[in-house]
């Protein structure tokens, strides 16, 4: 009798549970779900629906929870208005659909316990399929296997790169590493980052990446599949060091880009380009780090820290004597042949890799000059991180390790700390004013060239200051932003290949492309809205939040970057690691 009520109740407000008018993406969710006892928002989009909501089981025959829309709101940066519920109380395990009368229901999510852990895994996982020199066999990469792609054993070193000691045209072995994005490149400055930012998800919470296997040919061994992970791309940054003068090359690449083929199917000669400061202090950075994090693990790669460490410091000595080495194109390609016109990277400061690489080599080996450059460089504003703006990664190293740092240097991490708290502080408090009650989206800046990784940075420091206080504000508004990336946002898509109803199907991934494959390959996190539009696609909507086609035409809004993924498999691991701790979930 329940249940035929139920549905007659439903049947009177005019949802509809089979047939819907409107798009399901009206009703803008998380899609992979939610924590049992966490914090749950939806958001409606559009005008002249009801303002109530209805939580029912995923069959649609019981209703769990009704609610009651807040006022339209008009979005800052486009032209949605929304409307947002809070369904918290529900906090029985199960699968259900949202339904709002005029609406349809949404797409069915989960409540749960480890809710996220299938994006921790895929998130991880997707680095995997980034490897370059290696086939990818079928018991561990499933549908999307392949043949192994650019072996890189005979890479010549184009003229901006000759030396002395290596002349053009000299053959040099560099295999390994992950292609960089949607093409079959490998950059040492974007790796600077990437390696950054796994090895601090690693430093901050050991435990939970311990434990985590997905399923790479190393599981199973005496390393974390995180670290294991890492260390093949960190084995390949090695060879990008010239061993005559500590100088590092900064990327290896074909003079262009290949087409949307597999890899390892076009034979262009490979290179190795001009050394740059850029890509001495990033890799400088992430070898002082990697020494400290494989010291535990002596037995199992040995000697790989000491000459991590070795590695650091010839890098930094080479950066010292050559401060100011830019690398650009524009400049280049005039002078030397072949012109070379794939990602650039190109950066014209270097003040924040400096602060970056005396942090590092500053905690690994406790030498005070390393924290005399810090202090130089400390007044530099910090903002949140990229590939061309590092600094934060400094302060996060810094303060994970400060109890342990000499009394000189507590000036140093308590102005730090408070930076990074301000900065929290501004996302919380400006929150309300996003029309999706997310951190992200609150800046017209925050949609850029890889806004997704934004959000996934935002959520990065938001856990930083959760780690540092231990107030349970700063992680309930980092998991607003874990939503965004899968589907509570202006576009409705879970910016995640393979996560959620609505995911990225078209990414701009030269494998998801060629490879013969339907679904792209998962675990990798597109750009996200990008209103520059740089690559002059058609796009459905312009306007910044919105401005997003899931398109492989799209490198503007829908490629995928191994800097992009690695904040995700932070953001994702962190909030299982903590979801105990935080309350999110039952004890």
């Amino acid at each position: 009798m329940k249940l035929i009520k139920e549905m007659l109740a439903l049947a009177a407000t005019g949802i509809t549970l089979v047939a819907v008018a409107q798009p399901a993406g009206s009703i803008r969710i998380n899609q992979a779900g939610y924590y049992t006892n966490g914090p749950k928002v939806v958001v409606v989009t559009g005008t002249g629906n009801s303002d109530r909501f209805f939580v029912l089981t995923a069959e649609g025959r019981d209703t769990v929870f009704k609610g009651v829309l807040s006022a339209e709101k008009t979005s800052l940066f486009s032209s949605t208005k929304t409307r947002v519920g809070d369904f918290s109380k529900v906090q029985k395990s199960g699968r259900y659909v949202i339904a709002v009368p005029g609406a349809g229901p949404s797409f069915p999510f989960r409540v749960a316990d480890d809710v996220h852990h299938e994006v921790a895994v895929a998130s991880l996982k997707g680095f995997y399929y980034q490897r370059s020199n290696e086939p990818l066999e079928e018991k561990h990469a499933g549908k999307w296997h392949r043949p192994a792609g650019h072996p890189d054993t005979e890479v010549l070193v184009h003229p901006s790169a000759a030396s002395k000691e290596r002349p053009a045209g000299t053959v040099i072995s560099s295999p390994g590493g992950w292609y960089d994005a949607g093409d079959y490149n490998k950059y040492i400055v974007n790796s600077g980052i990437t390696m950054g930012t796994l090895f601090s998800a690693y430093e901050d919470l050991p435990k939970y990446w311990t434990s985590l296997k997905v399923n790479i040919p190393e599981s199973g061994d005496a390393l974390p599949d995180l670290l294991n992970e890492a260390l093949y791309n960190l084995r390949w940054m090695l060879t990008m060091q010239d061993p005559h003068d500590g100088g590092v090359y900064h990327k290896l690449t074909n003079a262009l880009f290949d087409g949307m083929v597999m890899p390892g199917v076009t034979k262009a000669p490979r290179y190795v380009v001009q050394k740059g400061t850029g890509a001495a202090l990033d890799f400088a950075a992430v070898m002082a780090q990697a020494a400290r994090v494989f010291r535990p693990f002596e037995k199992q790669v040995p000697g790989l820290a000491d000459s991590c460490l070795k590695a650091a410091e010839r890098a930094w000595q080479w950066a010292e004597q050559h401060p100011d080495v830019r690398y650009s194109q524009r400049e280049i390609n005039p002078v030397h042949k072949p012109d070379v016109l794939t990602g650039e990277y190109g950066d014209r400061n270097f003040r924040d890799e400096v602060l970056w690489a005396a942090a590092e080599l500053f905690v690994t080996t406790g030498q005070k000059k390393y924290f005399d450059a810090v202090s130089e460089r400390r007044k530099d504003p910090a903002g949140l991180p990229g590939w061309s703006n590092v600094g934060m990664l400094g302060y996060y190293t810094l303060l994970r390790h400060q109890k342990a740092l000499p009394s000189y240097a507590v000036p140093v991490t308590k102005a730090m700390r408070d930076t990074v708290l301000r900065i929290a502080d501004l996302y919380l408090a400006n929150t309300p004013r996003n029309a999706f009650a997310t951190v992200m989206g609150q800046s017209a800046r925050d949609f850029i060239w890889g806004s997704s990784s934004v959000a996934a940075n935002q959520g990065i420091l938001l856990v930083n200051a959760y780690l540092l206080t231990g107030h349970k504000r700063y992680l309930d508004y980092a998991l607003t932003n874990m939503d965004y990336l899968l589907g509570r946002n202006g576009t409705g898509y879970s910016f995640v290949t393979g996560i959620g109803t609505k995911s990225t199907l078209h990414p701009h991934h030269r494998p998801s492309v060629a490879d013969g494959v339907a679904e792209p390959v998962p675990g990798l996190l597109a750009g996200g809205p990008n209103p520059a539009m740089q690559d002059k696609c058609v796009y459905e909507f312009t306007e910044p939040e919105t401005a997003y086609s899931d398109t492989d035409c799209s490198y503007a809004s829908n490629e995928i970057a191994i800097n992009w993924n690695a904040p995700l498999v932070y953001l994702a691991g962190a909030l299982e690691a903590l979801q105990k701790k935080a309350g999110y979930v039952k004890k």
